[in-house]
C-alpha cells in the first residue's frame, strides 16, 4: 500500500492511500456539520399528517439556502434530494405522498455536498404532533 496527497493522486482507484491536509479536514467538518444541522430542522418537521415529500423538499431547500447540494438528487436518475424510511423500511426509502401517523419511525438519510465536500448522516425520528417547548 502506499501513500500519496490526495492533490496528487490519480482519479481512478489505484489503492493508494490518499492523505488530506487541515484544509481538506476543514471542509469535511462543514460539510459533515451542515448535514447535522440539517437533520436538526427536520426534527419539528417529522409529525402525523405530514407527506415525506415534504421533508424532502425541506431538505432541498435547506441546502440551496446554504450553498449546498443534496448529492443524492439526480444520482444515477434519482429524483430527491433525501431518502426517508417509514418503520419497516430498512434503508433508501423514496419520499413520497403518504401522510405520516402518529407513532411513525422515519429514518431520514441526508447527503450534502458543500464546496465539493460530502456531509452524510441519518437520524430516525417518531412522528409525533408538536409539542411546544415550555418557556422558562
Amino acid at each position: 500500500m502506499s501513500y500519496v496527497d490526495a492533490a496528487l493522486a490519480p482519479q481512478r482507484k489505484t489503492g493508494q492511500v490518499k492523505l488530506y491536509g487541515p484544509a481538506a479536514f476543514e471542509g469535511m467538518r462543514k460539510a459533515g456539520r451542515l448535514a447535522a444541522e440539517c437533520l436538526d430542522m427536520l426534527d419539528s418537521e417529522v409529525r402525523p399528517g405530514v407527506p415525506t415529500a415534504h421533508i424532502d423538499r425541506l431538505v432541498f431547500d435547506f441546502a440551496m439556502d446554504h450553498k449546498a447540494r443534496p448529492a443524492t438528487l439526480m444520482y444515477r436518475g434519482y429524483r430527491k434530494s433525501t431518502c426517508t424510511s417509514v418503520n419497516h423500511v430498512v434503508c433508501h426509502g423514496i419520499p413520497g405522498e403518504k401522510p405520516l401517523k402518529d407513532g411513525d419511525i422515519v429514518n431520514v438519510d441526508v447527503t450534502l455536498i458543500l464546496d465539493g465536500w460530502h456531509g452524510d448522516s441519518s437520524a430516525c425520528i417518531r412522528s409525533a404532533p408538536f409539542r411546544a417547548v415550555p418557556s422558562a
